[in-house]
Formats: C-alpha cells, structure tokens, sequence
C-alpha cells in the first residue's frame, strides 16, 4: 500500500473527508508535509500558480510563530499557552518551542479539523502538560469552558493566547473582531496576544494588492473562507493591548533571528504579525 493510499485509509477510520480540501491539509501541503490528500495537493498547487512563494510564506509563518513563542517562554515568563488553529503537527511546535525554554509549560491546541485531532494525540501520547482539543473558533465559549482547557489553563494567571492564520479563515459576517474581543476579554492582565493575518496593502502597492485579491477568490471558491484585511482591520484585533515592537509587520521583519533567510517574495506584504501585552 502506497502513503496516499495508508493516508486514506487512516482517515477513513477516522471518518475524515478526504474528498474535500482542508486548510489545515493545504498548510502541511506548503510546509512540505505528509498529511494531506489529492484534493490538497490540487489547491495548493492552484495557489502556487498564483504565488509561487507561497510555501515560503508558510514557513515564515511558522519561524514567526517560534520566535514570539520562544520569546514569551524565557523573557515573558509565559507558561501557558492557548493556540487556536493550531493546524497539523509540523517541526518546532509550540510545546516544543516552550518547553525547551521552560518544561513546566502547559500547552493547549485547538483545531476544528478531525485530522489534526488524529495526529495531535498521537504526537502528545506522554506528554501530560499538552493537550488538543477539537473545537471551533467561532464559538469561543466553547473553547474557554472546555474541560481540557480548565484542566490545563489557570485564567487567573497570564495566558498567551495564540491566533496564527486562523483569523483569516473568519469571513466578515462571522464577526472575527468580536470573537477576538471576547477572547482578549477572558485573559488577565499580563497575558499576550499574538496573531498572523493575511494582508492586502491596498493602493500603496497595486501588484501585491491584485496579488492578494485573486488569491482570496480562490480561497473563497475552494476552501470555503479567506480574507486578506488592511492593516487597520488586523490592528483593531489588538483592542487596547500595548503592542510590542516592532509592532504589527510583515511576518520575516518581527524580531527576526541573525542570519535568518528572508524571502521577499509577493507574499512577503500580505501576510502581517504581532505580539500585544494585557496591560
């Protein structure tokens, strides 16, 4: 039995759709892994036609997500971390990141995708300060009350709350600035918010603006959900927390590490991030 035929059967059992593209299968397609289907490979390669950087973006989206992780672990002293979208298991995840800084971290991802659910556990079999959970960010309610969370996340103490490439995913009349109030809402003063948001510059740069509008459509017909939003509309996300430097920038020019590669690809502007302190 080839990989893609072992793949489908594993998610058969798990009774996963594997007719229809998942982001998250999209994501590892970028990021050069295993767990993704036919259908992923074929969006992901529509995409690339696009933006033939696209996979670099990717990674750069997730060197960011290490560099803001590995800072709050030994200079924030964070010990708690909520991601939400975690996305597929891939190399330098967050507990790994965090508990190479600081074992005792607790961890917990959040993913609405059975698939990601799958591997987690499997990923997280003995370790008994991390946790995924299968939940949906539009229901945050859902997520701040489950039982897994509360086992794991004292909310007296400061959390950091994780929002990588998962506000993006919210279409407009899901209310994404709402959501990402009532979770700044539940997370007490000394937490951080720390996000990754596609983006589309506008007029100041009509190529990667264009750029940016036709891979929306793409998204939109195909994934369900994408929306590159100004950089005001991904601003606001922050509410009133204070913003660390370098502030909210495109994903490469956050703190990066010396000799760090940077691709400046056309995606290079249209994907921003930040890190933000609960004052």
């Amino acid at each position: 039995m080839d990989d893609d035929a072992q793949r489908e059967a594993a998610a058969r059992a798990a009774r996963i759709d594997t007719s229809k593209p998942s982001i998250a299968r999209v994501y590892d397609f970028f990021l050069g892994g295993k767990d993704n289907f036919a259908i992923d490979r074929q969006i992901g390669e529509a995409t690339l036609k696009i933006a033939p950087d696209a996979p670099a973006a990717g990674r750069s989206n997730r060197a960011f997500l290490r560099r803001v992780v590995r800072h709050l672990a030994t200079e924030a002293g964070i010990r708690q971390f909520l991601d939400i979208g975690s996305g597929l298991p891939t190399q330098g995840n967050v507990h790994q990141v965090a508990q190479e800084a600081a074992p005792d971290s607790r961890v917990v991802y959040v993913d609405n995708d059975p698939i990601v659910l799958v591997h987690g556990r499997a990923l997280l079999a003995t370790n008994g300060s991390t946790m995924v959970i299968e939940a949906d960010i539009r229901d945050p309610e859902s997520i701040l009350n489950h039982p897994a969370v509360r086992d794991l996340i004292d909310f007296t103490q400061p959390v950091a709350l994780l929002l990588f490439a998962i506000l993006h995913h919210l279409n407009d009349h899901e209310d994404p600035h709402a959501i990402a109030a009532r979770f700044r809402e539940a997370l007490p003063s000394g937490s951080y918010l720390a996000l990754s948001h596609f983006h589309n510059p506008g007029p100041s740069m009509p190529e990667v603006s264009a750029q940016a509008t036709t891979a929306e459509k793409l998204f939109n017909e195909n994934l369900g959900t994408g929306r590159w939003r100004t950089r005001d509309e991904i601003l606001a996300y922050f509410g009133d927390m204070e913003l660390l430097e370098p502030g909210v920038v495109p994903l490469a020019e956050w703190r990066p590490d010396p000799g760090e590669p940077v691709d400046r690809g056309i995606t290079y502007h249209t994907w921003l991030g930040g890190l933000a302190r609960k004052p």
